[in-house]
């Protein structure tokens, strides 16, 4: 099992494996301009975010989608449709991309404090982290719409609703990530391992 240190220090390997993550997100932001399934465009964010918090932890896991969200404003053209800046803010869909952050964090307390990870406990840990991604961006979405737009015509459902293609896409990748939690994390422990033994062997 994959558990964050008691410090508030990374290891080189944590590092890396953050950095690893933060690449991942920008890929899966933009695959959408190579692959559409349909209507419904083919990303992969809430997926990984949700990988991040049970392979890197709660600590790790947070801190690389934190680290994502920062080099995305900074103007790192990382989220989807390849954009980058400070103006992503006033966009209806920055919930989504704060939603990254809490499932990371989320997601990561549950694996860490399982005494015995199972599939089970993989698959209640990824769902949560989906209902995070949603319970975060469509009020925000909801919110941009009617505050923002001042759209008064607009309701929650009716949002809610336009989501319902994207959330069945996102349920449908969720259940398939959580089958190969247990595989995965077995071989970047075993892989983890390895590197910090031939560190010490040098």
């Amino acid at each position: 099992m994959m558990r964050d240190s008691k410090t508030a220090s990374f290891s080189v390997i944590e590092l890396t494996k953050g950095a690893m993550f933060i690449a991942l997100m920008a890929i899966g932001a933009n695959l959408t301009a190579f692959i559409t399934i349909g209507a419904v465009p083919l990303t992969f964010q809430t997926v990984i975010a949700i990988l991040a918090g049970v392979v890197l932890g709660r600590k790790t896991g947070t801190f690389s989608m934190i680290g994502y969200a920062i080099v995305g404003l900074v103007g790192a053209p990382v989220f989807a449709g390849f954009e980058g800046g400070l103006h992503i803010i006033t966009r209806p869909t920055f919930g989504f991309i704060l939603s990254f952050i809490a499932i990371a964090f989320v997601v990561g307390s549950i694996v860490n404090r399982a005494k015995a990870p199972s599939f089970g406990m993989f698959l209640f840990a990824s769902y949560i982290g989906l209902l995070i991604n949603y319970g975060i961006g469509v009020p925000y979405l909801y919110y941009y719409s009617t505050i923002v737009l001042s759209s008064a015509d607009v309701s929650f459902s009716a949002i809610a609703l336009s989501m319902g293609p994207f959330f069945i896409k996102d349920a449908v990748l969720t259940g398939l990530i959580a089958t190969i939690c247990p595989q995965l994390i077995h071989t970047l422990n075993r892989t983890s391992s390895r590197e910090v033994h031939s560190r010490h062997t040098v």
